[in-house]
């Protein structure tokens, strides 16, 4: 074994994962963990709320209808958001911003509803050299284009309306300039239409001056509270580019560790292998005496039941519980007075109108000579009441 793992070792490559999964916890390329810590020290006099519900869901229990512990507003941001989100989602996050609060969304596409709600569309085209220029429609002081690497694709508005649209950014690839950061008033509020995402990555925020631009972009946002959605994701294919969301996958991703836990498996393995064979005879197995008083007691009634004999039934059953009513109130039942009811209705906490009934139906059994079925199914009943309320 030692001489395979010093065979091996050497070949091992740690490979890196370039998924897109936009996901704030993740330490990998197209992870977010750097922006989603360095916001907190941007909006440091802010609020910011890390949702891991749908916007409907949130956004419905932090409303001014609900019993949320506040009523949502502000800015609601979401990165690697795609057209998949679901219709009441959608509906939500409009009426969120026509409120007067602002939605701040950055990914590929958008939802449906929004690009029909604020009049614009959205296309692609390939890149040569897989390079693009993002840059802003007006020159910021400070906050520089930067170029873009590993993209295959340029996401861009294709059409918009002009008499709202205000655009803010633009993405250049092959001599060609497009629009791909809107600012658009909705009612009382502003969406802002942010169409890639993977600047705000790992990858790309620590390369050089690139955080200047991300410093660009959050400067057409308003300072306000932020609700940042950490439920809705992108994903390149179905069933790809979901972070794992357990820790320990940041160290089974580390070679060491992860040929280390293999070997652990396998030196067990070998230990219960060579340790399979038993060290003592087989104890048999004692089964425990059977409790047959439920089906004594079940034998006794239908004894009665089939005898007909009501009255001893009645009578059994008003004394057992009458019992009970002493061994658990601890109170005395030789006067069935008011006093008496006073009493078990304080210690018991029972309604006053189930005992009363109860005890009223039970004091005129006690003058009856004849009984039927339906009088001990009504007993029954009242006293299985008292026991529910």
């Amino acid at each position: 074994l030692l001489i395979g793992v010093l065979f091996f070792q050497p070949n091992i490559k740690k490979r890196i994962d370039w998924t897109e999964s936009f996901n704030e916890r993740s330490t990998k390329p197209y992870g977010l963990k750097v922006f989603y810590k360095e916001l907190f020290n941007i909006y440091k006099d802010k609020k910011i709320r890390t949702v891991y519900y749908t916007p409907y869901n949130y956004l419905t229990a932090h409303s001014e209808y609900s019993d949320g512990d506040h009523i949502a507003a502000g800015m609601y941001m979401i990165l690697g958001v795609n057209s998949e989100m679901d219709y009441y989602s959608q509906e939500e996050l409009l009426y969120f911003v026509s409120e007067g609060n602002n939605v701040f969304l950055s990914g590929y596409d958008v939802p449906v509803m929004f690009k029909d709600s604020l009049g614009f569309d959205i296309e692609s085209r390939k890149t040569q050299d897989s390079t693009s220029l993002i840059g802003f429609q007006k020159n910021i002081s400070g906050h520089s284009n930067v170029t873009l690497d590993r993209n295959s694709l340029d996401f861009y508005i294709s059409k918009y309306d002009t008499t709202k649209t205000q655009i803010l950014g633009y993405v250049e690839s092959d001599n060609r300039k497009e629009p791909n950061f809107i600012k658009v008033p909705y009612y009382d509020g502003t969406v802002f239409i942010h169409l890639q995402p993977k600047i705000f990555t790992n990858y790309h925020i620590l390369k050089e001056d690139t955080y200047k631009h991300i410093e660009g972009v959050l400067s057409f946002l308003p300072q306000k509270d932020i609700y940042y959605d950490s439920y809705l994701k992108y994903t390149s294919y179905p069933g790809d580019g979901t972070e794992k969301s357990t820790d320990f996958s940041w160290f089974m991703n580390q070679t060491s560790f992860r040929w280390a836990i293999y070997l652990l498996l396998f030196l067990t393995l070998l230990f219960m292998f060579f340790n399979a064979k038993r060290r003592q005879r087989i104890i048999p197995v004692k089964k425990p005496l059977k409790n047959t008083s439920v089906e004594f007691i079940q034998t006794i009634a239908n004894l009665y039941i089939e005898t007909k004999d009501y009255k001893n039934l009645i009578q059994k059953k008003i004394t057992y519980f009458l019992e009970k009513i002493r061994s658990n109130y601890n109170i005395s039942t030789e006067k069935l007075d008011e006093i008496f009811l006073e009493l078990l209705i304080s210690k018991s906490g029972k309604k006053r109108e189930i005992v009363q009934r109860l005890f009223k139906y039970i004091q005129w059994l006690k003058t009856k000579e004849d009984f039927s079925e339906e009088q001990l199914i009504k007993l029954n009943k009242l006293i299985e009441d008292f026991y529910k309320k």
